[in-house]
């Protein structure tokens, strides 16, 4: 094996004398080679390899790993069929690459061109990656700021999660003169806890949905706040952004263009139908009034109720997320014995018992903590009919994937729940086949939607705005 690869190594050498071209270069104009097969006839593999049974050579370049792959397509055209062949690249993202293959996969296949996202994605058969390979590797890292309504997430987008949390102390949707001066102590403040110059990384930033109407008020109301946030960090001297809202964020980390995404933010719940990437506000973003702070202000009513004593809410919330649960059916639910335990640091042990399905109840029958309001099922149920009637494909597919969002949808069982609750209450022609998926990233799901856009073999081009392109005016389409 050493002798095999010494002598393609003494033909590698010789080559690259003489071209100017770096190999990296030269693969980047590689075309896909999938259907492409070797031959004598056409050219050579050399003395040695020509004997060598394909499937071998090709574990052999894998152990080479990508680099010297990219130098052995510089020996001849023969070595060049065999090391651009679409299953070697593919097997080395899964395994010499930090993101998992399956987000790639999705995110190249259906993102890469930017939005809004092409109808048709592309096949695999179109696509080199090879090429995609050596761009990814040389995709800058980016800023990540998840604005979420009540927490703040950020990072890096080559870390593997947020590096950071913080309250988020800015009402996005807010367009009072404040604005401005809020917005750029917002970003100052991300930027001085992850220590970096702003001028040095593009960002993208993810928006809770705002002003969620299709009238022309709610139209200028993005458009004022858009305006705002492009102005604050390119005065900043951020050199792109890119701004997408967390419902599609959301959508894309569960690896989906379309479908309908419910996200449980810190006041509200909105119930949000994306086609091919896009919001369809004319079709309608339904909006319930309750999120985790009524939950979580529920539970610390019914712990009051039952003499259960603590200090802050920091305790009644570290309870909702590690002992509190949505029930599959609320009144068999009722006569069980499912008491619960848990420490919480500094204040001790706390007992929850009924309270802990109690509280995420209330998505589904809001009326029990005193909110007047439609149940979970009954929006989303309500947005599909909704779809259904705008006729916007040939058939109901795309909205019968529901992806929850946010800290509070990662509630154990509310999948479930709400999947069994749109069966009962939908007619089968809409309820057959729906799918509830939770959140695939849990409180940080949007963050990775995020990531999977930002580690995209052409970002920031395809997808990013520039402080030149939005001096100029140019029409920045709307993504949020």
């Amino acid at each position: 094996m050493a002798t095999l690869l010494r002598k393609v190594w003494e033909s590698v050498s010789n080559r690259s004398c003489s071209n100017s071209d770096s190999a990296t270069h030269r693969a980047t104009r590689i075309a896909d080679a999938s259907s492409s097969t070797i031959t004598t006839k056409s050219s050579s593999l050399g003395a040695l390899f020509d004997e060598i049974p394909l499937d071998i050579l090709v574990q052999i370049v894998r152990l080479v790993g990508p680099k010297d792959a990219v130098k052995l397509s510089c020996v001849n055209r023969a070595w060049r069929l065999l090391v651009s062949d679409n299953r070697l690249w593919m097997y080395f993202l899964q395994n010499h690459h930090h993101d998992p293959w399956d987000s790639v996969f999705f995110a190249e296949l259906n993102l890469r061109s930017g939005y809004p996202l092409q109808t048709f994605p592309s096949q695999t058969g179109e696509l080199s990656f090879m090429r995609i390979y050596g761009q990814r590797s040389q995709v800058p890292g980016s800023v990540i700021i998840d604005g979420g309504s009540g927490y703040c997430k950020f990072g890096w987008s080559k870390y593997a999660c947020p590096s950071g949390r913080s309250a988020t102390f800015l009402e996005f949707g807010n367009i009072e003169s404040p604005m401005y001066s809020r917005l750029r102590h917002f970003f100052a403040t991300i930027y001085s806890r992850m220590q970096v110059k702003p001028h040095t990384q593009p960002i993208l930033l993810s928006l809770p949905i705002c002003h969620y109407d299709d009238t022309e008020s709610a139209k200028a109301s993005r458009r004022q706040l858009k305006e705002a946030i492009h102005t604050v960090l390119f005065n900043m001297n951020v050199p792109a952004v890119c701004a997408v809202n967390q419902a599609t964020l959301a959508l894309y980390a569960a690896r989906r263009t379309s479908g309908i995404v419910v996200n449980v933010g810190f006041q509200v719940t909105s119930v949000v139908p994306i086609l091919h990437g896009k919001v369809m506000r004319k079709v309608g973003v339904e909006v319930i009034g309750l999120g985790a702070l009524k939950l979580t202000g529920f539970l610390r009513e019914l712990m009051q109720q039952n003499n259960i004593n603590f200090e802050s809410l920091y305790t009644v919330r570290t309870l909702k997320e590690n002992l509190c649960y949505v029930a599959a059916d609320y009144k068999t639910e009722l006569s069980k014995d499912i008491q619960a335990s848990l420490e919480v640091p500094a204040e001790g042990w706390f007992t929850l018992s009924k309270e802990r399905f109690q509280t995420g109840e209330i998505l589904f029958q809001p009326r029990i903590a005193g909110v007047h309001a439609m149940g979970l099922h009954h929006a989303v149920a309500l947005c599909m009919e909704h779809c259904h009637t705008a006729e916007l494909t040939g058939d109901d597919a795309w909205f019968k994937t529901i992806v929850l969002s946010g800290g509070t949808a990662c509630l154990p069982g509310l999948a479930g729940r709400l999947e069994k609750e749109l069966h009962e209450f939908l007619p089968p022609s809409l309820s057959n086949g729906i799918k509830v998926i939770p959140p695939p990233h849990g409180a940080d799901t949007a963050w990775f939607g995020a990531k999977f856009i930002s580690n995209l073999s052409t970002f920031p081009g395809s997808w990013c705005i520039t402080k030149k392109q939005f001096r100029r005016k140019s029409r920045v389409t709307l993504i949020w």
